[in-house]
C-alpha cells in the first residue's frame, strides 16, 4: 500500500529513526517517518517485530510499491518493509491456485504464473504494486463476470496485533477471511495470498475511438457484450477511446514492437507528460491540447497474454480519486461531471477513466454487493487538484458512490457505513484482532472510526 524511498535487503529488528529515513508514496503527495523498519523473511519473524513494537508503544503498518494515494500505509511507528516476503509458496494445479508470498509485486506474479502456463482471470492496468497492497486496498480491473483482484483470492495468512499467524479461508477462520480481503491494512499484515487461478488464455484486444455520446447511451450493451470493456474520455472534447478486451482461440498477435513503442511509450508516456507539464505552467493550453491528445492513439487490434493486454506502463505522475457507483447511475454521473467541467472553466488535462465490476460478497470491496461502475479522475502532479475532485466528490456522493480506499477522497466512517451494508461486520472483526489499534493510523481512524 506504500513505498520506501530507501532499500535494504536485511532483517532489521530494531532501529532509531533517522533523517534520511523517509517514506514516500509513487505520487509524492504522502510521506512519514517511521520510528523503525523492518523487513521480515518469515511470518515468525514478522510476529517478532509486531509484538516488539507493540510492547513499546508503536503503531504497526505494512507497505509495499507505493502507488496508493492515501496515508493508508502511513506511519510514525514501525514500518515493515514488503521484499522479504516475495516468493512463490507451492501451486496446486488440482485445485487451480497459487500461493505467494505477499510482497510478491503483481508484475512478478504474473511472470511467474505465466512461466507455467497459468493466469490471473482479471487484474488492473498496472503491475507494479505489491500483491498485498493491491488486495488490501480494492485494486481493480474492468470485467462484466470477474472481479477485483481480492475476488480471486482462495486463502490468505495474517499475522494479527496479538503475534498469531493465522490462515484464512472460507472454511478456516471464514470471517476474518471475508473481511481481510480487502483488509486495509487494519486487521492485521498479509504474509502469503493464495490465488484461484487458470490456464493462461488469450484476450484480443480492440482499442478504437468513439464519440461520448455513442458510449454513454450504448455503455449498458457495450458492457454486456464484452467481457472487459472500458473507456477514457477526454475532457474539453466529444472524443473517447473505449477498449474493448475478449478471450479468443487465437494465435497470439501482439503489437510490433515499434508500434507498440509508438502508442505506449512515445504517445501514452513521452508525449502526454511533455504536454501535460505544458498544460501546468499555462493552463490556457489544455482544451486545444486535449483535442491534439485525443486524436492521436488511434484505432488497433491484437491478441496476447492476459497481463500483456490488460496492463500498460504508467510513467507520468499523477494524483487520481475514483468513486464507485451503482451501475446503473454510471452515465448519469459522467455526464453530470462533463457539465461540472464546462461550466466551472476547469482545465482537465488527464482522461476521465469508467470501468466496471460485478458485484462480489467482501464486506469493503468497492462492489460489495452491487454491479458497479468507477468512475476515476486523475490530475498532473504539481497540479492544482482540490477544485476539481471536490466538486467530482460532491457528484459521486450524491448517486451513493463509494471511493476507492487508496485513492484521494474527503470521505469519513459516518458516510462510510452508510454506502457499504456489512461496514459493521469489518469493524467487528477489527475490534476482536486489533482491540488496541496497533495497526492504526489517522487515515484509518478517518475511515473505520475509533
Amino acid at each position: 500500500m506504500g513505498a520506501t524511498a530507501r532499500t535494504s535487503s536485511a532483517w532489521l529488528s530494531s532501529g532509531t529513526r533517522r533523517d534520511d529515513d523517509v517514506w514516500r508514496n509513487w505520487a509524492g503527495n504522502v510521506t512519514a517517518r517511521p520510528a523503525r523498519t523492518v523487513a521480515p523473511r518469515t511470518a515468525e519473524e514478522l510476529s517478532a517485530a509486531v509484538l516488539q513494537a507493540a510492547s513499546d508503544g508503536l503503531t504497526v503498518k505494512a507497505v509495499g510499491s507505493g502507488h496508493s494515494f492515501t496515508a493508508a500505509a502511513a506511519t510514525d511507528g514501525l514500518l515493515i518493509r514488503p521484499e522479504g516476503l516475495a516468493g512463490v509458496h507451492s501451486v496446486d494445479r488440482a485445485a487451480g491456485t497459487v500461493t505467494v508470498g505477499a510482497g510478491m509485486t503483481l508484475r512478478r506474479l504474473n511472470q511467474e504464473l505465466s512461466a507455467r502456463g497459468l493466469s490471473l482471470t482479471n487484474m488492473g492496468d498496472i503491475m507494479e504494486q505489491t500483491v498485498s497492497g493491491a488486495v488490501s486496498t480494492g485494486t481493480h480491473g474492468t470485467g462484466r463476470d470477474s472481479g477485483a483482484i481480492a475476488a480471486q483470492i482462495a486463502g490468505l495468512e495474517l499475522v494479527t496485533a496479538d503475534g498469531s499467524v493465522l490462515t484464512c479461508s472460507a472454511r478456516e477462520n471464514p470471517e476474518v477471511f471475508a473481511a481481510a480481503r480487502v483488509g486495509l491494512g487494519a486487521l492485521g499484515v498479509l504474509t502469503a495470498i493464495t490465488f484461484r487461478v487458470e490456464p493462461e488464455f488469450l484476450l484480443t484486444a480492440r482499442e478504437e475511438p468513439m464519440s461520448f455520446g455513442e458510449v454513454t447511451s450504448g455503455f449498458d450493451a457495450l458492457v454486456a457484450e464484452n467481457e472487459h470493456f472500458e473507456f477514457y474520455w477526454f475532457p474539453h472534447t466529444d472524443r473517447c477511446v473505449t477498449k474493448r478486451n475478449n478471450r479468443g482461440a487465437g494465435p497470439a498477435d501482439p503489437p510490433g514492437r515499434a508500434a507498440a513503442w509508438v502508442q505506449d511509450e512515445l504517445l501514452s508516456n513521452g508525449l502526454f507528460g511533455a504536454v501535460c507539464a505544458l498544460g501546468r505552467a499555462v493552463p490556457g493550453t489544455v482544451p486545444g491540447i486535449a483535442r491534439l491528445s485525443a486524436r492521436a492513439l488511434s484505432a488497433r487490434t491484437y491478441t496476447d497474454i492476459p497481463y500483456k493486454v490488460f496492463t500498460s506502463p504508467r510513467r507520468v505522475r499523477f494524483l487520481e480519486m475514483e468513486y464507485a457507483l451503482p451501475r446503473e447511475a454510471a452515465m448519469a454521473a459522467l455526464r453530470e461531471l462533463r457539465t461540472m467541467i464546462e461550466r466551472r472553466r476547469l482545465r482537465v488535462s488527464f482522461p476521465v477513466e469508467v470501468r466496471t465490476a460485478p458485484a462480489d460478497d467482501i464486506p469493503l470491496s468497492t462492489a460489495s454487493g452491487r454491479d458497479t461502475a468507477y468512475i476515476a479522475v486523475h490530475m498532473y502532479k504539481g497540479t492544482p487538484h482540490q477544485a476539481y475532485f471536490t466538486a467530482v466528490e460532491q457528484i459521486m456522493t450524491a448517486h451513493g458512490g463509494r471511493p476507492h480506499w487508496g485513492k484521494i477522497h474527503g470521505r469519513d466512517a459516518a458516510y462510510l457505513a452508510g454506502v457499504y451494508p456489512r461496514f459493521a461486520e469489518f469493524t467487528a472483526v477489527r475490534d476482536r484482532l486489533d482491540p488496541d489499534r496497533v495497526f492504526g493510523n489517522p487515515y484509518l481512524r478517518r475511515v473505520l472510526g475509533r
